[in-house]
């Protein structure tokens, strides 16, 4: 994904320098073309592909904050009145 990416701006980038470097072009006209075919449209469709990503990625925090908080909750759960059984030892001399 990354590398069609790089070589669509690769693309854009000598669609620009010929543009500025032509005889009847301007660098207007090459900074519109880097802009409006190249960092926009490489934007877009990289915010779509990544979507997925990002709602995966959001889920797993979101998981992750679950279980801490649920961890936080369970360490203090015994309250005060609790009984607790005894250690039994045997009496010296047995």
């Amino acid at each position: 994904m990354w590398i069609v990416a790089v070589a669509w701006m690769y693309v854009v980038v000598m669609m620009a320098v010929a543009q500025a470097m032509a005889p009847d072009g301007s660098v207007l006209g090459a900074i519109g073309i880097l802009v409006f075919y190249g960092l926009l449209p490489a934007s877009l469709v990289m915010y779509v592909l990544f979507t997925p990503h990002r709602r995966r990625a959001r889920r797993e925090q979101e998981a992750r904050e679950q279980l801490e908080a649920s961890a936080q909750g369970d360490a203090g759960s015994l309250t005060p009145g609790d009984p607790v059984t005894p250690e039994r030892k045997e009496p010296p001399g047995v």
